[in-house]
């Protein structure tokens, strides 16, 4: 229907984190299936997609880790989550990790929805500087390209896409005002 959100963004209490981590697994073992370089290698399952997701709870219950999901018709379609720096040196940056979408929900616009949602809570936050880094000419490379953030560099064979091959990582920032 017209008018109507595909999907709603929530942010993941400790509570709704516990509820929601094997829909997190789901989604994250079907990225790195598709492809995405998320720092995981094939074969991935869901019981090492669910023990990678338990192991963020403490930092979500402390609050230096803040998780989104994009909630749709057939489940979570979508994730993104922001890292508050520790470090007093440190407090007015954040970076911008993890940013999933189901195969089956791309091309709607939800990165980039769930892209302006963690800048927005970043800038509640009192961050002043995102950081992120993702494959080089991947589609999330676009994508940051075109919401306005800056690359600052190119680091060739940084890591290995899911089936073991290595791969260029642009790393980018973004100053909020």
């Amino acid at each position: 229907m017209k008018g109507i959100p595909l999907h709603t963004i929530t942010r993941l209490s400790a509570d709704d984190f516990d509820r929601s981590v094997k829909s997190l697994a789901d989604l994250l073992v079907d990225v790195v299936a598709g492809g995405a370089s998320l720092g995981f290698l094939i074969p991935f399952d869901q019981d090492a997609a669910a023990a990678w997701w338990r192991a963020r709870r403490p930092a979500v219950t402390e609050g230096s880790l803040i998780i989104w999901a994009a909630h749709g018709p057939d489940g979570v379609a979508g994730t993104i989550s922001l890292a508050l720096e520790p470090k007093p040196n440190g407090r007015h940056r954040a970076e911008i990790i993890k940013l999933m979408v189901h195969r089956d929900a791309r091309g709607r616009g939800l990165a980039r929805e769930l892209l302006a949602t963690a800048e927005q809570a970043a800038s509640q936050a009192g961050a002043t500087l995102l950081l992120l880094d993702t494959v080089t000419g991947s589609p999330a490379d676009h994508l940051y390209d075109s919401a306005g953030w800056t690359r600052f560099g190119v680091v060739p064979d940084y890591a290995t896409s899911p089936d073991g091959v290595l791969e260029d990582c642009s790393f980018f920032y973004k100053q909020l005002t």
